[in-house]
């Protein structure tokens, strides 16, 4: 058993027998209680450092699908796009009245429009994946207090010294511990109750609390966007919510993800989301612009109108349903900025001056959106650096924490092998004992017969 998971080693207590021939009581050895060496403190510290990476290997495996979807390489995506429309918007303010740059900026408009839809896309996709993960993840525990649900009931029949019973119920807790964090109380009859984070019940004796995921907005306070994604919650079998206790293993990680990072680009009940903030934003401002200048001075003067278009009843789909109107012309893109003074090529002008802003107006929260988006980049890029750091650190204390309890309560191969010798050792003195007295009794009986 030196390599079978969750064993401690087994010892027994021999006791010399009473040794009194004339009597008739002729000694021996008798077998004592058989003892573990299993150390509650050592097993809490592997659960502890295991649970912790669980959580980090999660977020590693998590925030490196995420951080594709933002490139900031400008080669694709959103970052290409907005340059290249940018680019166009310069070109447009240097000849104001041409048919083919105006119907450039048409054309580069959609290409942003259809970068913030694949991105947007895209997020939805990961956050479909990660509410699958967070399912198989949930069944997975249920799974284990399935089986620990059983072991219990075996140990309360059997006996609450059962070495093999120990053995399994110990190896389903370490499996346990990578998904969630929990306590265990071991009762008198060798059962172990299982509580999550110290407090929700999920194993008492043989009976199970199951989880449960569903998705849902939060009852109070109310959704600022009821229409927003929902978040991803867990129950217990009679309903309770308990994704608030599920912090760190693979279960927290996966919640967090799901209802901390995604919910950040993409909304949920109480945010809009930055990507769905940035397209608006940026969607909103060239419309203000186009709408505000004039296609002829008249008369009557002709006003612009505006080119983006998105469902504006959904704060939280921005990104998703962002496109250029299809209606749009390109002689209806309003070049002349009316001032005073009127500028012929006022408009394009303002609307190239959105790579450098240089007002207010031009920025959201105080950056140009070529900025923005690259924050929104950055930050999916240092988590998965630092959850990359913190996997490595906690693979070592999770190997630290078995190596010390391997020297507490594992098998040692070197120390029964010196058990074997020593047994053999005294094999070969009671052999020898017995041969000289063999002898000694012949010896006896040859010269009582000469």
């Amino acid at each position: 058993n030196a390599s079978t998971p969750g064993y401690a080693a087994q010892n027994v207590v021999l006791a010399a027998m009473p040794f009194d021939p004339s009597a008739g009581i002729m000694g021996g050895v008798q077998m004592g209680a058989l003892q573990s060496s299993r150390d509650a403190y050592a097993e809490q510290a592997v659960w502890r450092q295991n649970v912790l990476l669980g959580q980090d290997q999660q977020n590693v495996n998590s925030l490196t699908s995420l951080q594709p979807i933002f490139d900031i390489s400008g080669n694709t995506g959103i970052p290409l796009a907005l340059n290249n429309l940018l680019q166009s918007f310069s070109a447009w303010s240097a000849s104001p009245d041409d048919q083919s740059a105006r119907q450039t900026v048409i054309a580069r408009a959609g290409q942003v429009a259809s970068a913030f839809n694949q991105t947007a896309t895209a997020l939805n996709h990961l956050a479909s994946d990660t509410n699958t993960q967070i399912g198989q993840t949930v069944d997975q525990v249920n799974q284990l207090l399935g089986q620990l649900q059983s072991y219990n009931a075996q140990m309360i029949q059997s006996s609450p010294n059962d070495p093999g019973l120990d053995t399994q119920i110990h190896a389903a807790l370490e499996n346990l511990s990578q998904y969630i964090d929990f306590t265990t109380l071991q009762q008198d009859n060798g059962s172990v109750d299982i509580l999550l984070n110290g407090s929700a019940p999920l194993l008492l004796g043989t009976k199970e609390y199951q989880l449960s995921f569903d998705l849902a907005q939060p009852l109070t306070p109310p959704p600022a966007y009821p229409e927003g994604p929902p978040d991803a919650r867990i129950r217990t079998s009679d309903g309770t919510d308990v994704t608030s206790q599920i912090a760190t293993g693979q279960l927290g990680a996966l919640l967090d993800f799901r209802n901390r990072v995604l919910a950040s680009y993409m909304g949920d009940g109480t945010q809009q989301g930055s990507l769905n903030a940035m397209a608006q934003q940026f969607a909103d401002r060239v419309n203000q612009l186009l709408t505000s200048g004039q296609i002829s001075a008249g008369p009557p003067p002709v006003s612009g109108i505006a080119l983006f278009d998105y469902d504006s009843a959904s704060p939280t789909s921005v990104a998703y349903t962002l496109a250029v109107d299809s209606s749009v012309t390109p002689d209806q893109l309003a070049a002349t900025d009316p001032g005073p003074p009127s500028v012929a090529n006022g408009i394009p002008l303002a609307l190239a001056q959105l790579a450098d802003p240089q007002q207010d107006a031009d920025t959201i929260d105080g950056m140009s959106y070529t900025q923005y988006y690259g924050q929104m980049a950055s930050q999916a890029g240092s988590a998965l650096q630092v959850a990359t750091n913190g996997q490595q650190v906690q693979q070592s204390l999770v190997a630290q924490a078995r190596n010390l309890r391997q020297q507490v309560s594992g098998v040692s191969l070197d120390q029964e092998a010196a058990l074997l010798i020593q047994f053999q050792r005294a094999y070969e003195a009671n052999s020898r004992l017995i041969t000289i007295l063999n002898q000694l009794s012949q010896d006896t009986v040859n010269i009582l017969s000469s």
